[in-house]
Parts: structure tokens; C-alpha cells; sequence
């Protein structure tokens, strides 16, 4: 998957994504990344991107030139970065959801937006769309692009050693949160692991899993519980066969 990404801090983006399982991701190739920095599209000896908004008010925005002028230097030479999403407050959600439907573009092109916001004509003549990582502010969408890389990345295939682990973690195929992850030693101050875990009886323990999902999504996302229908008689008599393990 070819992914284009346009700041005006490309380190931070790069770094990020030079690391664990994306540097892997991009050592084989799976994922192509580029980050393109928006200053070299400035056309003064300052580098200026930004300037006073009209009609006053606080703060700098950034310009439409520099920022299209990057997209078509691109797209002129290698293609279309399409789709292509600012990164903002005021966009779509992003969500597993989102991720999995990405994933399945052959490309993907980022801009992100710093100051007091961006140039709206960028919103309404060159992107594609807008996304939001949540109702929070942030300094600039390059934090905001590198969680959107990292979520697509994880679902490509290849790019995770066990194929099975974006289909039972929070928010995949299941559509529930991840039940509780134990590890060695079965002992430590006093507290066990489920005894279950142990018994080597593989369709028990996976039924316990999925009780676990249920009772974990019951207690902190009851609303996804909703979207799924509710509950069936096979999850009410899963939830009622295992108790549901403390979380605080």
C-alpha cells in the first residue's frame, strides 16, 4: 500500500513510522510511505505557508498554494494520492471501521494541518474528505496521520506475525472489546491466572474468551453491544457459565 503524507514536520511523521511493526511493514515492502514537507512549495525566501485569517481573528492560517501545489507536484510525477484526507477536528470519526475500509485502497494520501486550521478552498477543492481522531486539539495532524498509518498498516496482510490478531482484538470482526491477556507466571502476589487458561481444553477456553469479550463490552461499551443486536441466548448462557474477570 502506497501511502502519501503532506506536513510541514515530515520527521515526526517518518520516525514514528521507521519503528516496530510499521519499519518492519516498510522493510518488506508492504507498506510504501512518503512524506512530503509543504514548505518546499512556499514561493519566498522565508518559507511561508501560513498567513493572518481575513476578517481577524486569532492565530495563522494555513495556505491553499503551498498545499496544493505539494498534492499536484506528486500526483504529476507518480499519480493520483487518492483518496486523500485533511486531518482535522471536524471530520469523519476514525475508527476501526474506517481502518478496514482504507486498507483496502491501493493508495491513501494525508494532509496535515497545523496553526488555527487550513485554507477552507483545501477542504473544498482538493481533499477528499476530512478525518478526526477525536474532540481533541492538537498542535498538528502529523500525531493524528501516524495513528491512521498505524491502524491500516496492522490490517494489511502479512504485516502481523498472527493473522488471527486483528480479528479478536477491540474493535475487529467481533465487533467487542478484547477479553484479558495472561501471560507466565501463573502466580504473582497472590493473584492466579484463570484456571481455565490452563486446562488445555482449547473450546472451553475460547468460550471463556468470548464471555470475557462480552462481559468487558457490557461493562465499558455497552453501546456496541447495541450495534450488534444485542445479545443472543448463546451469549446470555456464555455470560452466566463464566463470571467476568475484575478489571480495576
Amino acid at each position: 500500500m502506497r501511502v502519501h503524507v503532506f506536513a510541514l514536520f515530515p520527521d515526526l511523521v517518518d520516525h514514528f513510522c521507521s519503528g516496530s511493526l510499521l519499519g518492519k511493514a516498510r522493510t518488506n515492502g508492504l507498506l510504501d510511505l512518503h512524506v512530503h514537507d509543504i514548505r518546499d512549495h512556499a514561493t519566498d525566501v522565508h518559507r511561508t505557508v501560513d498567513d493572518h485569517p481575513f476578517g481577524g481573528g486569532a492565530g495563522m492560517v494555513m495556505q491553499a498554494p503551498p498545499i496544493f501545489d505539494a498534492v499536484e507536484s506528486v500526483e504529476s510525477t507518480t499519480g493520483p494520492c487518492r483518496p486523500l484526507y485533511l486531518l482535522g477536528p471536524g471530520g469523519r470519526r476514525f475508527d476501526q471501521a474506517m481502518a478496514a475500509e482504507l486498507v483496502t485502497q491501493p493508495t491513501l494520501g494525508l494532509v496535515c494541518g497545523r496553526y488555527e486550521g487550513v485554507d477552507h478552498r483545501v477542504r473544498t477543492h482538493l481533499v477528499d474528505g476530512e478525518i478526526s481522531v477525536g474532540d481533541v486539539v492538537l498542535s498538528g495532524g502529523e500525531v493524528a496521520a501516524c495513528l491512521v498509518i498505524e491502524a491500516v498498516t496492522r490490517l494489511l496482510d502479512g504485516a502481523m506475525g498472527n493473522a488471527a490478531s486483528p480479528v479478536t482484538e477491540s474493535f475487529g470482526a467481533t465487533g467487542l472489546l478484547e477479553e484479558p491477556q495472561f501471560t507466565r507466571p501463573a502466580t504473582f502476589r497472590g493473584w492466579d491466572v484463570p484456571d481455565v487458561l490452563r486446562s488445555g481444553d482449547h473450546a472451553r477456553i475460547e468460550r471463556w474468551r468470548h464471555a470475557q469479550r462480552l462481559h468487558r463490552t457490557l461493562c465499558d461499551r455497552p453501546d456496541l453491544i447495541e450495534a450488534r443486536g444485542g445479545l443472543t441466548a448463546a451469549d446470555r448462557a456464555l455470560l452466566e457459565e463464566f463470571p467476568m474477570v475484575p478489571y480495576h
